[in-house]
Formats: structure tokens, C-alpha cells, sequence
């Protein structure tokens, strides 16, 4: 997949919409269940998506400004702007936002990985199975593997893996083997901890479970 408006921004848009659909049954305490990302239910998940869908670049930067260059700060503010006290409003602005293609000054391989890896925060805690396209997720994971772990990526945790993509049969780095899907794979470099069945290798223990967050 090709790192473009063209080619990102119609997956991104998918992934809204259908996150939305998978949602639209939820109901009551479920929108209470701790997602995959440390301190945030499904619904401060789902607001964190809303908010970023409304973020632009001056935006971004206004708001990184006023929490003082704290990037948790700023996440907290705009899952309180985003978050109403009825989850249904919240599922109700991420479909009517979904199509924006507004984006902080960042690579827009970055939408993708809010898009795969925060929806999967949400599905997996609810029980909820998803199918993503292997080239997107793809091209999220290879951004992720050459980003810092200070900047929300990942590399630092895959030093001395090899990672094999058993979708596309793609692979990066030397050392212990580590084979998965790809969404799994991006999960576990995004930090996120994830069933160490769904991790093959010798390499695997280290990328699986609650030690790969942080």
C-alpha cells in the first residue's frame, strides 16, 4: 500500500464507519470494559477516536501548547471535549465524523495505526472478531517499527526480532523469530498485550503479554 491521502484516507474512513456498525449493539456497563490501552474504558477509546478524527494540524498544536507539551495532557482534554455522558452520542459523533480528514503534523501512516490499533483496544476486550486489509496493516506496522517508543512507535521493543508477517509473508529485522498476523504483530510493537498464543517464535514471549506495554 502506497503512504498516500489517496490510498490511506478511504481505508481510514472504512474503519470508522465500520467500527461504528460493530458498536452500534453495545450497551449499558459495556461501555465500562478497560480497553487494551492502559486506564481508558472502550468509551474514553471511542472519544480518544473522535477527537482525533476532529484534529488538524493547528489544532493539534494549539492544544499540545495549552497541556504544556504533555501529549498524556492532551489526550485526557480531548477525550473530555469528545466524551458525552451517553456512549450512544459519542458512537453517534464518530459516524458523523468519520469522514474528515483532518490529521496532527504527522506521517498519515499514522491514521492507520489509531484506526487498527485503537480499534482493536475496543473490539478485542468486547469479544468482537475484525478482518483489516494486510497492505494497510502492513504499511501501519512498518511505520511503527521505525518509530520510537517516545513517539508512540515501537522500535526500541523489536531490537533483535525478526518479525514475519504470516499475512503477506513479509518480514523486517535479524535475530529471534517472532511470526504472527499482521494485526497482531502491530498490536504487540504498538505495546499493547496480546494472547501469546497468537505469537509463534522464539522471539515471542518477548513481545507477548503485559511486559511488551509501556
Amino acid at each position: 500500500m502506497r503512504n498516500s491521502a489517496a490510498d490511506i484516507w478511504p481505508t481510514v474512513h472504512a474503519e470508522r464507519h465500520q467500527l461504528a456498525e460493530d458498536l452500534s449493539l453495545v450497551s449499558g456497563t459495556k461501555w465500562l470494559t478497560p480497553s487494551l490501552c492502559p486506564g481508558w474504558d472502550v468509551h474514553d477509546v471511542l472519544a480518544h477516536l473522535v477527537d482525533t478524527a476532529r484534529t488538524g494540524r493547528a489544532s493539534f498544536i494549539r492544544g499540545l501548547l495549552a497541556a504544556r507539551m504533555d501529549f498524556d495532557r492532551l489526550n485526557e482534554i480531548g477525550i473530555a471535549r469528545a466524551k458525552h455522558s451517553d456512549p450512544r452520542d459519542t458512537l453517534a459523533a464518530l459516524r458523523r465524523d468519520a469522514p474528515l480528514t483532518r490529521t496532527p503534523p504527522a506521517n498519515l501512516a499514522t491514521r492507520l495505526v489509531e484506526a487498527f490499533v485503537h480499534g482493536e483496544d475496543i473490539r478485542r476486550p468486547l469479544g468482537i472478531s475484525a478482518t483489516y486489509p494486510h497492505d494497510a496493516v502492513a504499511t501501519a506496522l512498518a511505520y511503527q517499527l521505525k518509530t520510537s517508543v517516545s513517539y508512540g512507535g515501537g522500535r526500541e521493543r523489536v531490537q533483535n526480532l525478526r518479525l514475519v508477517n504470516r499475512d503477506t509473508g513479509a518480514w523486517w529485522g535479524e535475530g529471534d523469530t517472532v511470526e504472527a498476523d499482521g494485526i497482531d504483530l502491530l498490536l504487540a510493537v504498538s505495546g499493547r498485550s496480546v494472547e501469546a498464543a497468537r505469537l509463534t517464535g522464539d522471539g515471542a514471549p518477548r513481545l507477548s503479554g503485559p511486559a511488551a506495554a509501556g
